[in-house]
C-alpha cells in the first residue's frame, strides 16, 4: 500500500498542471573533449553526447545510473558495490568490459592498473557539463584499454551556484553542492557530495544490512593572466565505506533477494574482513597551455593520484599513480592536428606484493575537411612494462594503435561515416597472480582488436537518429578461467552488432529517447578447451532503453524509463552448458520534476514494479542488483 501511495502521488503531482510546455528543438552537438573538435553530424566515429541538461533531468544518484539508464553503456554493481560498478559495451562481458573502456575526467585517465573498476562515483552528477562516448575508436589519444570505447567527462566552468538534497527509501540520504565563478581571466569551481544508505540486503542472522556511505569533493581553477597563457590546477578526494552482501542460491533469490544468502558474515562489532571495504583516493592535477597564435597551442598536464583500499582486518593495498601529457595542437577552419607524448607510472603495494606498471607513448592525430568530406587518421606507439619488485618477473611490450575514418555529409541534416581502428588492452596486474596463493602465475598477453564501424546520422529539429553497425576481430582477448583460477587469453574471437539511437520530439508536450544495441560475442579458438563456437558469457544479445517524457507545462516534466537486457550465459559459463542462466533485466523507472527560476523539486521511483534482478556467476551463485523498488525525493536551489 505504501508503494502504491507513492506512485499515485508522483503521477498526480505532475498531471495536475495544464499550461503549455516550452519549445524544444534538437541540433548537432559539439564533440569537444577529443582535441580534434567537430560536431556529431560530421564525426567519423560513432559518438553519443549527453549535456548538463540531460544529466540534471535524469536525477540520478551517480554517473553509473545515468550511463545505465540513458546510454548504450551497461553498468552493474561490482559484487554489490554501488560506487565501483563494472561497465560493458560492444560485448566484452560483465567481467572484463570495464578494462576495455578508457574513462577520462577533464583529460585525466581514471583506469586502474588492477581489475578494480573506474571510480565514477567520485564525480558528482551536479558538476558535469558533458559526457561523450566514442565507441570502437579513440585509441590514439586515450591509449591502453580503448578497445570498446572511450568515455570523456567534462566538468562545468560557470558562474552557477546550486545545492541539492534528497532522501530515499532504506535510509538513503544525499547532499551535493556546486559553486563556480568565471570571468575573463579566472575560472574557479568547488563541488562536494555526501551520500549514505542503511542498506537493503541482510548479511547475517542478526539482521545487519549491507550499508554504505560515500563522500567526494573537487576543486578546479584555470587562470589566464594574458591572451597567451592558461594555468590550471585541480584537486579532489573521495572516500567510500562499503559492506558487501554474499551470493545466494537460485531458490533463495526467487524466494526473497533481500535475504542473507548462503553465508552468514558474522557482523559482530564490525563486518568480517572479506565484506567490509574502506577506500580513499586523493588527486592533484596541474597544467599549462601556451597559445602561440589563434592556430597553434602547446599543452602540458601532470596528474598524481594516491589511493588506499582496505578490507578490514585484512590486507591494505596502496596505489600511487603519476601521469603526464605534453602535446601541440594546430587548428584552422579545415585542418586539425595534434601530436605529443604521454606517460604513466603506477604501483600497487601490500604486505605481500609490490608491482609496477609503466606506459610511455607518442601519438599523432589529424583531421581534414574537404567540402562534404571529413577525413581522420592517427597513429600511436606505446611501450608498456610490468615489474614485480618482490621477484624477477618483468615483461615489456611495444604496441601500435591506428585510427582512420571518413565522414560524408549528404546534406545539412544527414551523413554517412566509416572508420577502422586497431586497439589493444594490457592485462590488469592482479590478473598475473594466482587467486589463491598470490604468486606469479604467468604472463597474460595484451589483447588486440581490429574494429570496423559503418554508420548513418540524421539530425533534424524534432528528431535525432543514429545507427551504426560494427565488427570486431580480436586476438588474445583476456578472460578469467574459473576452472584453473587463472587469467589467460582467448586465442581468437569476434564480435558484431548494431547500435541504434533515436530522440524524437513528438510535440511540445511529448518526447521519447530510445537506445538499442544488438551484439554477438563469439569465441573462435582457445587451445586446450571446447570453447570454439561458444558465446562469451555475461553478454546479452539485446540491450534496450527508452525514456518517454511528458511536459504538461514549462515547469513540469514526468519521465518514464524502461530498461531491458536479454538473458545471457552466467559469467563463468564458457562452455555454455550451465543449468542456470543470467536472467533478463527489465526495471521500470519513473521521475517527476517541477522547476522554476531558481528552485526545483523532484521525485523518482526506481524499479517501479519490484522486478528482481541479479548477476549470475555460476549455478546457485547469484548477486542481486536493483532487486527491489526504491524511491527518492528532493530539491535543488540555484543562485
Amino acid at each position: 500500500m505504501k508503494n502504491t501511495t507513492i506512485k499515485l502521488s508522483l503521477l498526480s503531482a505532475v498531471l495536475l498542471s495544464q499550461l503549455h510546455a516550452a519549445e524544444i528543438t534538437l541540433k548537432p552537438l559539439e564533440v569537444t573533449s577529443t582535441a580534434i573538435q567537430t560536431d556529431e553530424l560530421k564525426s567519423t566515429d560513432a559518438v553519443e553526447i549527453y549535456t548538463q541538461e540531460d544529466i540534471e533531468k535524469a536525477h540520478v544518484q551517480n554517473v553509473y545510473e545515468f550511463l545505465n539508464q540513458q546510454t548504450s553503456i551497461v553498468a552493474s554493481p561490482n559484487y554489490g558495490n554501488p560506487f565501483t560498478q563494472k561497465l560493458d559495451v560492444h560485448g566484452y562481458g560483465s567481467s572484463n568490459g570495464n578494462q576495455n573502456i578508457v574513462i577520462n575526467i577533464n583529460g585525466r585517465r581514471m583506469n586502474n592498473i588492477d581489475s578494480s573498476p573506474q571510480l565514477l562515483s567520485s564525480i558528482s552528477p551536479s558538476s558535469i557539463e558533458k559526457i561523450e562516448i566514442i565507441k570502437a575508436s579513440g585509441i590514439v589519444l586515450a591509449g591502453d584499454g580503448a578497445n570498446a570505447a572511450v568515455i570523456n567527462i567534462t566538468t562545468k566552468q560557470s558562474n552557477d551556484k546550486d545545492v541539492s538534497f534528497y532522501i530515499g527509501s532504506y535510509g538513503l540520504v544525499d547532499g551535493a553542492f556546486y559553486a563556480g565563478h568565471k570571468d575573463e581571466n579566472l575560472s574557479i569551481s568547488v563541488t562536494g557530495e555526501a551520500q549514505k544508505s542503511d542498506g537493503i540486503r541482510t548479511i547475517d542472522t542478526n539482521g545487519n544490512k549491507d550499508k554504505n556511505k560515500f563522500s567526494t569533493a573537487t576543486f578546479n581553477l584555470a587562470y589566464t593572466p594574458n591572451d597567451t597563457i592558461e594555468l590550471r590546477l585541480g584537486a579532489s578526494f573521495a572516500y567510500m565505506d562499503v559492506i558487501y552482501a554474499g551470493s545466494m542460491t537460485e531458490a533463495q533469490y526467487k524466494e526473497n533477494p533481500k535475504q542473507q544468502g548462503t553465508v552468514d558474515y558474522g557482523y559482530g562489532s564490525q563486518p568480517s574482513s572479506s565484506t567490509y571495504q574502506k577506500f580513499d583516493t586523493q588527486t592533484v592535477s596541474t597544467g599549462i597551455s601556451y597559445f602561440v597564435n589563434n592556430e597553434i597551442a602547446l599543452n602540458a598536464d601532470v596528474n598524481y593520484e594516491k589511493k588506499s583500499s582496505e578490507y578490514v582486518n585484512s590486507a591494505v593495498y596502496d596505489y600511487d599513480y603519476l601521469s603526464f601529457k605534453v602535446d601541440s595542437e594546430y587548428k584552422t577552419k579545415n585542418t586539425s592536428l595534434i601530436f605529443g607524448v604521454d606517460g604513466f607510472d603506477g604501483t600497487i603495494k601490500s604486505t605481500s606484493i609490490d608491482l609496477e606498471k609503466k606506459n610511455f607513448a607518442a601519438f599523432l592525430m589529424t583531421q581534414f575537411k574537404l567540402n562534404d568530406f571529413t577525413l581522420k587518421a592517427g597513429y600511436r606507439f606505446e611501450t608498456i612494462e610490468f615489474t614485480n619488485k618482490n621477484g624477477s618477473d618483468h615483461e615489456k611490450d611495444n604496441l601500435n594503435g591506428v585510427e582512420t575514418g571518413i565522414n560524408y555529409t549528404l546534406n545539412k541534416k544527414s551523413s554517412l561515416f566509416l572508420n577502422y581502428s586497431h586497439s589493444y588492452q594490457y592485462a590488469s596486474l592482479d590478473s598475473l597472480f594466482s587467486f589463491f596463493t598470490g604468486t606469479y602465475s604467468g604472463y597474460v598477453d595484451p589483447s588486440q582488436a581490429n574494429n570496423y564501424t559503418l554508420g548513418y546520422n540524421n539530425i533534424q529539429a524534432t528528431n535525432k537518429f543514429k545507427v551504426s553497425a560494427y565488427y570486431i576481430d580480436l586476438k588474445d582477448e583476456i578472460y578469467y578461467d574459473a576452472f584453473t583460477y587463472k587469467n589467460t587469453n582467448i586465442d581468437k574471437s569476434h564480435k558484431y552488432g548494431v547500435d541504434i539511437y533515436d530522440k524524437y520530439i513528438i510535440n511540445q508536450k511529448f518526447n521519447i529517447a530510445f537506445n538499442y544495441n544488438y551484439v554477438q560475442a563469439i569465441i573462435d579458438e582457445e587451445a586446450g578447451t571446447s570453447f570454439a563456437g561458444k558465446k562469451l558469457p555475461g553478454v546479452s544479445d539485446h540491450n534496450a532503453k527508452a525514456t518517454f517524457s511528458y511536459l504538461p507545462n514549462e515547469f513540469a516534466t514526468l519521465s518514464l524509463t524502461q530498461e531491458y537486457r536479454s538473458e545471457a550465459y552466467a559469467a563463468n559459463d564458457f562452455n555454455n552448458n550451465f543449468s542456470q542462466k543470467q536472467d533478463a533485466y527489465y526495471p521500470t523507472n519513473i521521475s517527476a520534476t517541477y522547476a522554476k527560476e531558481n528552485w526545483e523539486i523532484f521525485a523518482k521511483i526506481n524499479n517501479l514494479f519490484n522486478q528482481a534482478n541479479g548477476i549470475w556467476i555460476k549455478n546457485d551463485t547469484i548477486y542481486p542488483v536493483n532487486f527491489t523498488t526504491t524511491a527518492l525525493a528532493g530539491f535543488k536551489l540555484k543562485y
